[in-house]
């Protein structure tokens, strides 16, 4: 099963999804894979940076099982994936919204939204310092319908750190057995 872990700017996915990552260590059951992102490091984000050519020659070869562009960067996911889902593992993977219809169309999936109320996510963004009001206030109205087909959990992230990642925890080995 393919997790796509999805939500808002400032909804703490990457927080979670590195609390859920150390909580499940050693456990061969769920891979979490590695985004490539055509940008430098970015703190508490796990990802590979690389260059713009590289990522277009990658893409353009096929070795993605995932791609796509969004706020001025290539994203990529490998084709190594598709070994782990044969394998029987629940393979995870922070995606945009805007590649869940063609990802579920090639693979199993099970979409988890990880989201928090609005105060708090205007806040999380405004603590980052990125943007102005004005531009979270756009980033907060921004939605992308997922396909009715699929089986969406939303995961509210408003609580600590440590309920948020034992949810998720217990969502990925749910969906191990299903």
């Amino acid at each position: 099963m393919l997790v796509l872990i999805v939500g808002p700017s400032g909804a703490g996915k990457d927080t979670l999804l590195n609390a859920a990552r150390a909580s499940l260590a050693g456990d061969k059951r769920v891979v979490f894979t590695q985004r490539e992102i055509t940008r430098g490091e970015a703190p508490g984000e796990d990802h590979l940076p690389i260059d713009a050519a590289s990522f277009a020659a990658r893409r353009d070869g096929g070795l993605y099982a995932l791609c796509w562009e969004a706020h001025g960067f290539g994203y990529g996911i490998s084709r190594s994936i598709e070994h782990d889902l044969h394998q029987g593992r629940v393979v995870v993977a922070s995606v945009s919204r805007a590649v869940i219809a063609e990802t579920a169309s090639r693979y199993p999936c099970l979409v988890v939204e990880i989201t928090a109320s609005p105060d708090v996510l205007a806040q999380r963004l405004a603590l980052r310092g990125r943007e102005g009001a004005e531009e979270i206030r756009a980033r907060l109205a921004r939605q992308v319908a997922v396909p009715a087909s699929l089986t969406v959990v939303t995961l509210v992230n408003d609580g600590s750190v440590a309920a948020g990642a034992e949810r998720l925890v217990e969502i990925m080995l749910e969906s191990k057995q299903s």
